[in-house]
Order: structure tokens, then C-alpha cells, then sequence
């Protein structure tokens, strides 16, 4: 018998959570299982990856913040109509919806998504301070908790979580779209004006103070004041007032001219493979890194901080650094720049690491366990 799954977020805006959202709902065995999507609000980028597939995408027309009521009846109307066996929220706000909709819906599992860890709520303002409050007295309401990382796992047992119904689920990288591709990455150093013999290091991820942009620029300063032959990009994009700190502070370190600021990409694998070396440099809050694993399915040599489940997704493929140090991270970049091939491991061999452990199918596997049960 098929079994009705509606998976529930904000937006599938470029990021972590929702592109393996994308890539689950797609993946999922048409025959077991009937899918659909209700997203807040409509016309996020990510959408266009849906199209031809099998999965409904629905919009529930957010109209901001505070459009709550209307909000609420029209997702209780597409609920209704649906019958869905499973209800899967994606991230705080969507998994709090998930517990209000429960004695409406007495028949559906609700299963909440968890994709961080050691969330440092005091640096967000009253409301993200709140929300985080609710999810945990609601946890225990939940029918399953998937968490995509241990660490995130441990994060929130010390939060009151209930540990009965927790799992991990890994995510899944998609090793057929993300793989080594030295032309798609040649066209995009030519685009960015990045010549062949010129090592270029990238940071991929949301303009977010939990990614630490200001130590990965720090860092490239200190490599700046060292060789010619570095060049820097960061992709993804984030508030403007939080922009225009980046900016200022690439102005006052003196590098602008070796930082390329690209915004939000569509062709990642091109991006990735267009890398000498992928950073995560984040200081908090990572569950599991999404661009990690994309930047080893392309083989591209990867630094992150000791954060989350960084280390353990890395293995002995890369090198693992303590956050906030950007005298760490020059010195394991410049580590990187003097070996060609680190602890002998050529590309195939970073990207085997992707391949054995965190494959599409896996997750698959677990997810829709979980969801038979």
C-alpha cells in the first residue's frame, strides 16, 4: 500500500536543509510512497529542480511573518485533503506546526527534521529564542526525531530531547550530479578571471555568522601577505547588512581585490570543481555539512573546523582545524598548498570516502525504514 508522505518547510531557498530535502523527495521509491512538498512561500530557486519529477510542490502563500491565521486554514485545507500518513517537518518552525496540527490529524505520524547542532540561540533576537524554547518541551509530543548528525544527536538530548525517539540519518550527496568535472570547473575559474597556475580556495555557504566568514577572511590575509599565486571566492548569499560587514572587513584587511564575492550559484558541481581547496570554517551550529561532502564528490581537497560532524565526514581525507583560529587555517591551507597529494589520497580516493559512506541510496534506505514503521 502506498503511503502518503508531506514533507513540511519554510522555503527551498538555496541551502543545506532544502536541497536535501529536493534530493530525498525525488529519490523516494515512487511505488511505496506518494510524496508532496507544502513550502511556505512560493518561487524559491529550488523549485526548478522539482520539474519533471513525480514529487507535488505546493505553495502555502506565506504573506509574512505574522500572516498566521490565514496561513494555518490553508494548510489545514491541503492537509485535509491530502490524508497524509506521515507529516515531515523540515527545521524548527515547520516541526512546531507539525505538534499544533496533531489533534487535528490523530492518524498521521508527525516526524520532526534536525539539521544543526549546538545552535548558540543567544546571538538571534526574542523570536528564534522562543521558537527554540517550544521545540524542546514539544519534542516529546513528536513521533520521530531524525537528526542528520551525532553530534546533533547529543546537542539536543542535553536539551531534553526524548532519546527513544531520536535517530541519526546521515545526508545523502547525490556522487552522480557531484563529481570530478575539470572542465565545468575550468569554465568557472575562466568566468571568475582565474588563471590556471593561480590556487584558488573557496568557502561555500549562506552569509551567517555560524559560518564564520571573518576568520576564513582573516586567514586569507595572512596567505596574501605570503604568496601571489592565492585567490579566494565565497558562494552563497545572506543578509545585506551582514554583507556589507563582510565587505568592509575584506576592505580593511586590504584584500578585495583577492576575494571574489559570487553569490548565490545553480551549478555547484561546476563550482566545486573549480576549487583547489574547499573550506568550512564554521564556528557553531552545523549538523552535517552539505558542502562538504559535494566538494569530496568532486575530489577537492577540504579544511573544516571541529565542529558538528565535520571531522568524521572528512576522515583521514582532509584536515580537521579548531574553529575561530585563522592562523590555524593558514597554516593547514599552506599544508595543503606543499603536498600534492595529501596523505597520498588522489581525487578518486576523496571522493570514494563520499561514495562508500554517504551515498544517496543510503539515505534512502534509512529514510523510508523510518517511515514503514
Amino acid at each position: 500500500m502506498t503511503k502518503k508522505i508531506v514533507f513540511l518547510i519554510r522555503d527551498l531557498n538555496y541551502g543545506g536543509a532544502q536541497r536535501q530535502l529536493v534530493t530525498l523527495a525525488k529519490s523516494l521509491n515512487q511505488q511505496n510512497f506518494d510524496v508532496t512538498i507544502l513550502c511556505f512561500y512560493p518561487h524559491c530557486p529550488l523549485e526548478k529542480d522539482l520539474i519533471n519529477s513525480n514529487v507535488k510542490l505546493i505553495s502555502l502563500q506565506k504573506q509574512g511573518r505574522w500572516d498566521l491565521i490565514r496561513f494555518f486554514w490553508r494548510l489545514v485545507q491541503y492537509l485535509k485533503h491530502i490524508q497524509p500518513d506521515v507529516l515531515h517537518g523540515y527545521l524548527t518552525e515547520p516541526n512546531l506546526f507539525t505538534i499544533c496540527l496533531k489533534p487535528l490529524f490523530p492518524s498521521t505520524r508527525m516526524i520532526w527534521g534536525i539539521r544543526g547542532s549546538n545552535y548558540e540561540c543567544d546571538r538571534h533576537d526574542w523570536r528564534v529564542q522562543l521558537y527554540q524554547q517550544l521545540e524542546n518541551l514539544l519534542s516529546h509530543f513528536a513521533d520521530l526525531i531524525i537528526v542528520n548528525s551525532h553530534a546533533g544527536r547529543d546537542d539536543y538530548l542535553t536539551r531534553g530531547f526524548p532519546a527513544s525517539k531520536m535517530i541519526v540519518i546521515p545526508n545523502g550527496i547525490d556522487t552522480e550530479r557531484f563529481q570530478p568535472n575539470p572542465e565545468a570547473g575550468a569554465k568557472v575559474r575562466q568566468e571568475w578571471g582565474i588563471s590556471e597556475d593561480t590556487i584558488l580556495i573557496g568557502l561555500v555557504g549562506r552569509l551567517d555568522p555560524m559560518k564564520d566568514h571573518p576568520t576564513f577572511l582573516k586567514s586569507a590575509a595572512l596567505l596574501c601577505a605570503e604568496r601571489k599565486d592565492v585567490h579566494f571566492v565565497c558562494v552563497g548569499t545572506g543578509s545585506e547588512n551582514y554583507a556589507r560587514e563582510l565587505h568592509q572587513l575584506t576592505a580593511d584587511l586590504g584584500i578585495s581585490e583577492k576575494v571574489i564575492w559570487a553569490g548565490a550559484r545553480s551549478d555547484m558541481p561546476a563550482v566545486h570543481n573549480a576549487l583547489d581547496v574547499a573550506i568550512s570554517a564554521s564556528a557553531y551550529g552545523e549538523g552535517f555539512s552539505n558542502t562538504l561532502g559535494e566538494a569530496m564528490a568532486c575530489g577537492v581537497k577540504c579544511i573544516a573546523t571541529d565542529v558538528a560532524d565535520s571531522a568524521w565526514i572528512i576522515g583521514d581525507a582532509g584536515l580537521v582545524i579548531p574553529p575561530k583560529s585563522p592562523e590555524a587555517l593558514t597554516a593547514a591551507i599552506k599544508q595543503f598548498i606543499d603536498n600534492a597529494q595529501f596523505n597520498g589520497k588522489s581525487r578518486e580516493d576523496i571522493r570514494q570516502q563520499v561514495v562508500t559512506r554517504f551515498s544517496v541510496r543510503q539515505l534512502l534506505l534509512k529514510t523510508e525504514a523510518a517511515f514503514l514503521q
